[in-house]
């Protein structure tokens, strides 16, 4: 425990022996937080990388509309005197609500330019939930990708709210960024000028709101100086080029892709934007980066998708055999060891016809890969490394800056999500709970001093995380504290511990355990659609997933093979019946947030009735 038991406050712990910053060779300017400012970050780095590719993005045709930093500072500038001939003042919110494409960072920048705080909407946000951030931050203008998204403001405006919309695609009636680009707006370049010289690090760049799985979205400031702190700490770790780029694959709305964005400008990489989030299989093989930032699904998928393609027996023993090969040689590698003359004389053959092809499926070999916004089960950080690419985990939350954890190449160790980053402080409190104090941590929630005050107390922001510390200061979380099962025999249970024994299976695309007060566990469990059709062709049954849903010997299939994938697990921890799911646990349906996070309760209310007689069937079983 790290508690002070006298004064019931929490203190640090005590820090690891912190490694030397890595040898810079970057020619990016080194941040200094004392006075880092996201629109002097950009305008520096349009001088400095002025014959680098900043944004990327394939055209209709195929082809890669491809900005330099010049031009993309350009449009930057011309976006921030548009918005200040429009009256906007600093500190005035403004809405993007788009899908990821250059227009969104361009509209970022510009109106970070011009002194605003920027509010990001996930693009698949219902009319609902675009109200709710509308009205709560107080936005004077929105950003739009599309007819779509105008659409639906004008539903979340009503009578009652209205707000100017500008728009990245042509839309009837709304003036589009092409436009304000095209205007002679040069009479306020000075008054720009002036608001970027003025800008602080303690002022507030941008309100982030959060999934809101256990209710109603709440604003996070974070200010231009802990995106500062963030990029410091990642500068501290890692050496990366210009020549270095990476996909934007995770929505920009979401947290830790907006801050690594923000690093790629600040040592002028390129950045290839995935407006479409459901291509990017094909994407990243054509646009073959060196970083990578995800979450879980993404790599998830990756392995699922090698583990389908290999039905055969022969194919199947081929890979088993080449990611043991691939597996064992790395191993020896992290130990600093040459593998077994056994191992390696094998290994060539095993990456031509496995794990190349593994590399390849996320556009080849990486300076950085990492996995953050959730937890990502051992077996994909083995199945990585085995095809020769390190895939790390950092952690955070949105109220963190995001970035609590961080690895490095030389420092890391698999099962964790790395150590806390230079200049923040972590503290394990009774019960576990992981809390975090430093410059990154938000400034507090927009217009909400009470959520606020019991985020963060006595400077400490409890992020609801369980988690240790090991001995050689490698993090790792458990569960989340409201998550916590206690059985009705009093045992606690971690569902993401007994959730990642599931999902090793690649049958399954969701599964949430079941048990608070109940005397065993069950899960609500989903197929992927590829899920479904191996199930019907195991069982010798037509591939009809709302049939197969009602099938008693499909669910005696699912409740065996849970049953197999949890036997291993302590007596308590055993899933012991399901409920299936037929392509209901979605961000359509209200049950998957857009950062991908399950809403777990609200599942549990939406299959309560079914839930109930599963109980009950349990225990009528029991009294036979």
């Amino acid at each position: 425990m790290s508690v002070d038991h006298s004064s019931g406050k929490p203190t640090a712990i005590a820090p690891r022996p912190y490694l030397p910053p890595v040898a810079r060779t970057s020619p990016a300017q080194p941040v200094d937080e004392s006075t880092f400012h996201l629109a002097r970050m950009i305008a520096d780095s349009a001088t400095r990388f002025a014959d680098r590719p900043a944004t990327r993005v394939e055209g209709s045709d195929g082809s890669w509309q491809v900005d330099d930093y010049p031009t993309f500072h350009a449009k930057i500038l011309g976006l921030a005197r548009a918005l200040v001939a429009r009256g906007l003042q600093p500190g005035d919110r403004v809405m993007v609500f788009s899908n990821n494409r250059p227009e969104w960072s361009v509209c970022d920048l510009g109106a970070l330019s011009a002194g605003l705080i920027v509010v990001p909407v996930f693009a698949t946000s219902t009319a609902a939930q675009v109200r709710h951030i509308l009205t709560d931050s107080g936005a004077r203008l929105a950003f739009v990708a599309g007819q779509r998204e105008a659409d639906l403001l004008g539903q979340a405006c009503g009578d009652d709210v209205t707000v100017d919309a500008i728009s990245f695609d042509p839309v009837p009636g709304l003036a589009s960024v092409a436009d304000l680009l095209a205007e002679d707006n040069a009479a306020y370049a000075d008054e720009v000028a002036a608001r970027v010289a003025a800008g602080r690090p303690e002022d507030v760049a941008t309100i982030v709101y959060t999934s809101g799985t256990t209710g109603i979205a709440k604003g996070v400031m974070l200010t231009h100086g802990g995106f500062g702190n963030q990029l410091a700490a990642i500068d501290d770790c890692w050496d990366f080029q210009p020549e270095d780029h990476s996909v934007c694959f995770l929505p920009l709305a979401h947290s830790l892709e907006r801050m690594w964005t923000f690093h790629l400008f600040h040592c002028g990489c390129q950045n290839t934007y995935c407006p479409n989030p459901k291509k990017i299989g094909e994407l990243l093989p054509k646009a073959q980066p060196t970083l990578l930032v995800s979450v879980p699904m993404l790599f998830e998928k990756v392995m699922a998708g090698a583990t389908e393609k290999a039905s055969g027996a022969a194919a199947r023993q081929t890979m088993e055999w080449a990611l043991r090969v691939g597996g064992q040689c790395q191993r020896a590698y992290r130990k600093g060891k040459q593998p077994a003359l056994y191992w390696r004389s094998q290994l060539p053959l095993a990456d031509k016809l496995v794990l190349s092809k593994i590399r390849q499926a996320v556009g080849g070999s990486k300076t950085l890969m990492v996995s953050g916004g959730a937890p990502l089960r051992r077996e994909v950080e083995e199945f990585f490394s085995a095809a020769g690419i390190l895939l790390g985990q950092g952690y955070g939350l949105t109220e963190s800056g995001p970035m609590m954890t961080i690895y490095r190449n030389n420092n890391y160790k698999l099962g964790t999500v790395g150590f806390v980053i230079k200049g923040s402080d972590l503290s394990i409190a009774d019960g576990g709970e992981i809390l975090v104090r430093g410059g990154s941590v938000m400034k507090g929630y927009w217009n909400n001093p009470e959520a606020t005050a019991a985020a963060i107390r006595d400077g400490w922001l409890h992020t609801g995380d369980v988690g240790y510390v090991d001995p050689e200061g490698f993090v790792t979380i458990t569960d989340r504290m409201k998550d916590i099962i206690v059985t009705a025999n009093g045992k606690n249970v971690a569902p993401q511990a007994v959730e990642a024994a599931l999902m090793a299976d690649p049958i399954f695309e969701q599964t949430v355990v079941v048990g608070d007060a109940r005397p065993c566990l069950v899960a609500v469990v989903q197929p992927s659609r590829d899920g479904w059709k191996t199930l019907a062709d195991e069982l010798g049954l037509a591939d009809d997933p709302q049939q197969l849903t009602r099938n008693p010997t499909v669910v005696e299939a699912l409740r065996a093979r849970v049953s197999k994938l949890t036997e291993e697990l302590a007596h308590h921890e055993q899933v012991r019946g399901v409920v299936l799911a037929n392509d209901r646990i979605t961000m359509a349906s209200g049950l998957v947030t857009s950062t991908m996070k399950l809403k777990r309760r609200d599942i549990e209310k939406v299959f309560a009735k079914e839930i109930e007689q599963l109980y009950a069937e349990l225990r009528r079983t029991r009294r036979r």
